[in-house]
């Protein structure tokens, strides 16, 4: 059999464009059927929510702020930002990732079972990462940890081996630094 050229359609670039992080905050009226449609326009498109935060920051507004951390393609994440700046009850889109000073903070409990050393290594390891015990039994702890994802995720790989139970997060908040405040 002679060899393919190529030109072949075997032979194509499946080259797709480059997947970034984004960080959006989108200020809302707090009023019901919002949620859906912000996350609709994602969901839409088939790009997965990495963290979702939601909750009012403005009684005399009634406004609440929602943080999404989504990862795709920039041309994709404009689309979408473009298009949640056009949804009636969104006060402002603003992409935290873009502005490169933001920070992000992020709340997790973490269940650890263990007894003897696996238990002695879980405290210190809890201890050098500023971690507190909020729960304790002779046989488990609920750690508390507050910080940045990367943190968090690396937190939990150490709690694996030592008993690790269950995880809880909050999901990514995250705010631009410097006096401007978003728009509203």
């Amino acid at each position: 059999m002679p060899p393919l050229p190529t030109g072949s359609a075997y032979f194509m670039d499946d080259a797709h464009p480059p997947l970034a992080r984004h960080t959006l905050a989108i200020l809302v009226d707090n009023e019901p059927g919002v949620l859906a449609r912000v996350i609709g326009l994602f969901s839409g498109r088939g790009y997965n929510i990495d963290s979702l935060t939601v909750s009012e920051v403005s009684l005399e507004s009634h406004l609440s702020r929602i943080t999404i951390v989504t990862t795709g393609p920039d041309g994709v994440v404009d689309q979408i930002k473009s298009q949640l700046d056009r949804l009636v009850p969104v006060h402002s889109v603003v992409d935290l990732t873009l502005t490169g000073k933001s920070l992000e903070r992020e709340l997790l409990l973490v269940k650890v079972r263990g007894k003897g050393d696996d238990r002695v290594e879980a405290l210190r390891i809890a201890e050098a990462f500023r971690a507190r015990v909020i729960d304790a039994t002779t046989e488990s702890f609920v750690f508390e940890l507050t910080g940045k994802p990367d943190k968090l995720d690396q937190f939990i790989s150490l709690m694996v081996p030592l008993g690790l139970v269950e995880v809880a997060r909050t999901g990514v908040a995250a705010i631009a630094r410097g006096p401007e405040g978003m728009a509203g």
